[in-house]
């Protein structure tokens, strides 16, 4: 249940932004009925993530494992709930979302790059600091671009579960449609 109630996506100074979020998401998720008590961070929010999603080379395959192992790490069920169909549909295997638990041990899954990924993904989610081995590691795999687009999807990864998480918001939470 969430710590708040979503907000009145009624509201006038809010119809704008819902719009916005039914043209580019296809709906008003839980995650932004909640962003939209604060609409310019919802703006923002939208703008940044859109980019993250829609705009970036990083492979959509990358970026949904990367946003799997993110949710996995921060303990984000609604993070997960969300990107799975994503993460499949992009090209990720059931076995490697089945596997992304103890990755290090269910290497055989996953080729070089997406190892990589992996590792660099659980030291900018778990310790902040990235060792320089596997800062190495996908240096030498993506060009600085991609590498640019890589650290900042871990992060705002990081940013959504952390949100979530915070407001305690869930797929099963009521709230209003549209």
């Amino acid at each position: 249940m969430a710590r708040i109630p979503y907000a009145d996506l009624t509201q006038p100074e809010v119809q704008p932004l819902v719009e916005r979020f039914i043209a580019e998401r296809g709906e008003v998720l839980h995650l932004y009925q909640m962003l939209l008590h604060s609409p310019p961070v919802a703006a923002g929010w939208l703008t940044y993530l859109t980019a993250i999603r829609q705009q970036c080379q990083l492979s959509a395959a990358l970026r949904e494992l990367v946003i799997m192992r993110v949710a996995l790490i921060n303990g984000a069920p609604y993070e997960a709930d969300q990107h799975r169909p994503i993460a499949l549909k992009e090209g990720v295997t059931e076995a490697q979302l089945n596997a992304l638990d103890d990755w290090q041990a269910n290497r055989d899954v996953y080729d070089d790059t997406q190892l990589a990924v992996l590792a660099y993904t659980d030291a900018m989610t778990r310790d902040i600091q990235v060792p320089k081995d596997v800062a190495k590691a996908v240096r030498d795999i993506f060009d600085h671009q991609q590498l640019v687009e890589l650290t900042a999807t871990v992060a705002a990864y990081n940013m959504v579960s952390r949100f979530l998480e915070a407001m305690g918001i869930h797929s099963d939470d009521e709230r209003e449609d549209v």
